[in-house]
């Protein structure tokens, strides 16, 4: 996804459900069977910050907004990283891996990537 092209509604919104995404793409991103895909955060250096989910709506708003932007499953609605905290994403690249199932989100991040407030969600639980 080096071309990121996204069908912009013909008002400007900020509602990520107002977002589609331009069907070249939809048609190469393996969404599962809720319409989602799992994406993985880094941060520009490389370190991995957070996984989320993203539908259609999601991944287009982030290509047209480049405001990381995820489907929060428990919530059943968006979630645009730091409009709340402050904590935002500044998103700089967006990828898809080799089977088109996982986007790889690539940020300059503000503040802590975790809802914990931690820097990564991966901070916390060492197993080795």
């Amino acid at each position: 996804m080096t071309t990121p092209h996204t069908q912009v509604p013909h008002a400007e919104s900020d509602n990520p459900a107002d977002f589609d995404l331009d069907p070249a793409i939809a048609q190469r991103v393996k969404f599962n069977d809720k319409g989602l895909v799992p994406a993985i955060v880094q941060s520009n250096q490389g370190e991995v910050l957070m996984m989320a989910w993203m539908d259609s709506h999601a991944l287009a708003y982030t290509l047209a907004s480049k405001r990381g932007t995820y489907y929060s499953r428990s919530r059943s609605e968006y979630w645009i990283k730091g409009l709340t905290s402050g904590h935002v994403q500044a998103v700089t690249g967006v990828q898809l891996d080799c089977d088109g199932d996982t986007v790889l989100v690539t940020v300059e991040q503000t503040g802590g990537a975790c809802h914990t407030g931690n820097r990564t969600c991966f901070d916390a639980d060492r197993l080795m």
